[in-house]
C-alpha cells in the first residue's frame, strides 16, 4: 500500500499570490460549500469526472476535464470508502430501481494499466451494493474471456448485446450503464436509443463535444464563483479559444492558428506586466477533441506555429481511434510550479457524483513545468487527500496539506460543475 503523499514543493517565488487564493477559499469556506450544494441540485453532478490542474503559484486552474476518467487504480486505497458511498448515491440519483450496472470500457483489451483501472471501477460499485458486469464493444471479443491483471485480479469481459431497446450482456440488462468509453470512434450504434440510463450521454463522446464547449462554460462559472467570494476569476480560469478548420499536413489554417495564438499570448503578457508576474508567456495547442494527451504541443510565439517541420505537423494530426483533428483548442499556458524529486507534477482530482473521492500527481522526469506531462514516461503518486479535500483545515497554514488539497478540491468542483452544465446543456440540445 503506498504511503499517503505529502504535499509537493511548490518550486517557485510567486506562491504569495496562491497562498492568499488559498487563505481566501478558507475563509470563505461554509459559503463556497453552500453554493456548491445548490449549484449540484439545480444541475446534477456527471456520475464521475477527473480534472487535471496546473499549480503556477500566482495561479490554480484546469486545463482537462475528462468525463470518462481512467485511473481509478492510481488512488490511494485508503480513500476506498469515499469512493463506494460517493457512487452508492451517484447510482441511487440516476437510476433508484436498479441493482446492476453495466460497464462499456475502451477496446484497450492489451493495456493493462486501463484494464486494472476498469477492475478498480468494477470493485467500487460492487462495494456500494451492485452486480457490475464488463460489456466489451471491442470486435475481437467475440466470447466471454478472462483477462490475468498484474495486480493477481482477473478481469472478465463479455460480448456486448442488444435485445430490443437494451444492452446488456447474456442474462444481464440493468437499467444503469456506465460508459468509461470515450467515443472517440464515433457513437456506437447499438446504444442510439437504448431505454437504459446512460452514464454520460452519447452526446458527451470525443466524436462530437468539443474541450471549447466546457472550457465556455467553466468560464461562466468562475464567473460566478468568484463574485460570490471577491477574487479575480483569471487567477483560476485560463483563456481558452478554438480555432479551426486546421489541417496540418495541407499548411491550411495555419496562419489563422498564429494568429490566435499571438493574441492569447499578448493577453497573457498584459496581465503578467499588470501584476508583476516575472514569467514568460506561453499557450498550448491541442485537439479540441480527444484525450491521451495526443496532438498536444507547447509554444512560446506564433512563429513556432509557422515553422513546424513535416514531422511536428504529422503529430498534430493524430489521434486516438482515427479521431479527425480539424479544430484546435489555444490555450493560455499554465505553469506547473510543483516537484516531487525535483520532477515536475500536477495534481489529478478524481470524482463521483458531486464528491471528491481522491486524486493523484502526474510525474514526469523528462519534462519542464511549460509541458504537457500527460505523454510516454509518466508516473504516478496518489495524494492523501485528507478528509476528501472538502473539509479544511483553520488551525494550520494555507498551504498545508488538508488546505491545498481542498484548493484542489474546490476549483476541480468548479469544473464539474462546468461539465453538469454542459451535459445539461447537451440534454436540452436532444429535446428541441
Amino acid at each position: 500500500m503506498p504511503n499517503a503523499y505529502q504535499v509537493p514543493h511548490l518550486k517557485t517565488a510567486l506562491k504569495g499570490p496562491l497562498l492568499e487564493l488559498e487563505q481566501h477559499l478558507l475563509s470563505h469556506s461554509q459559503a463556497i460549500e453552500c453554493w456548491f450544494r445548490q449549484q449540484f441540485r439545480q444541475t446534477p453532478a456527471p456520475f464521475y469526472a477527473s480534472v487535471d490542474l496546473r499549480n503556477a503559484g500566482y495561479k490554480l486552474a484546469p486545463v482537462d476535464t475528462n468525463l470518462f476518467p481512467a485511473g481509478f487504480n492510481n488512488l490511494h486505497p485508503d480513500l476506498r470508502p469515499l469512493a463506494v458511498q460517493a457512487a452508492q448515491n451517484a447510482i441511487t440519483q440516476a437510476c433508484p430501481i436498479t441493482d446492476g450496472v453495466l460497464i462499456i470500457p475502451e477496446n484497450h483489451t492489451r493495456n493493462m494499466f486501463y484494464l486494472e483501472n476498469v477492475c478498480t471501477l468494477k470493485e467500487i460499485i460492487e462495494n456500494a451494493g451492485y452486480d457490475v458486469q464488463i460489456g466489451s464493444l471491442n470486435p475481437e471479443v467475440t466470447a466471454t474471456s478472462q483477462i490475468d491483471l498484474p495486480s493477481g485480479r482477473t478481469l472478465t469481459l463479455k460480448l456486448l448485446i442488444r435485445q430490443g431497446e437494451r444492452v446488456g450482456v447474456e442474462n444481464f440488462f440493468p437499467c444503469a450503464v456506465l460508459l468509461n468509453n470515450d467515443l472517440s470512434a464515433g457513437r456506437p450504434p447499438i446504444l442510439e436509443n437504448i431505454e437504459q440510463v446512460l452514464l454520460p450521454p452519447l452526446d458527451l463522446g470525443w466524436s462530437t463535444r468539443y474541450k471549447t464547449q466546457h472550457f465556455n462554460h467553466y468560464s461562466d462559472v468562475t464567473r460566478e464563483f468568484s463574485q460570490l467570494i471577491d477574487i479575480d476569476p483569471w487567477l483560476i480560469t485560463p483563456e481558452s479559444v478554438q480555432c479551426g478548420p486546421i489541417d496540418f499536413k495541407e499548411r491550411i489554417g495555419l496562419e489563422n492558428l498564429a494568429e490566435t495564438v499571438n493574441k492569447v499570448l499578448e493577453n497573457t503578457a498584459n496581465y503578467y506586466h499588470e501584476h508583476d508576474i516575472d514569467c514568460k508567456p506561453f499557450v498550448i495547442i491541442k485537439s479540441d477533441s480527444g484525450t491521451y494527451g495526443m496532438a498536444i504541443m507547447s509554444v512560446k510565439n506564433a512563429d513556432d506555429v509557422l515553422n513546424l517541420n513535416r514531422k511536428q505537423r504529422t503529430k498534430m494530426t493524430s489521434a486516438k481511434e482515427g479521431l479527425a483533428v480539424d479544430k484546435m483548442l489555444v490555450q493560455e499556458g499554465v505553469y506547473t510550479f510543483e516537484t516531487v524529486d525535483d520532477a515536475v507534477a500536477e495534481p489529478v482530482v478524481y470524482m463521483i457524483h458531486n464528491h471528491v473521492i481522491g486524486g493523484f500527481y502526474r510525474i514526469h522526469t523528462g519534462k519542464t513545468a511549460t509541458d504537457n506531462l500527460n505523454s510516454p514516461g509518466m508516473h504516478f503518486e496518489p495524494m492523501s487527500f485528507q478528509q476528501s479535500g472538502v473539509l479544511p483545515d483553520q488551525t494550520q497554514a494555507p498551504d498545508a496539506e488538508p488546505n491545498r488539497f481542498y484548493a484542489y478540491g474546490v476549483v476541480a468542483r468548479l469544473a464539474l460543475l462546468a461539465a453538469a452544465r454542459e451535459i445539461q446543456s447537451a440534454r436540452d440540445k436532444m429535446k428541441a
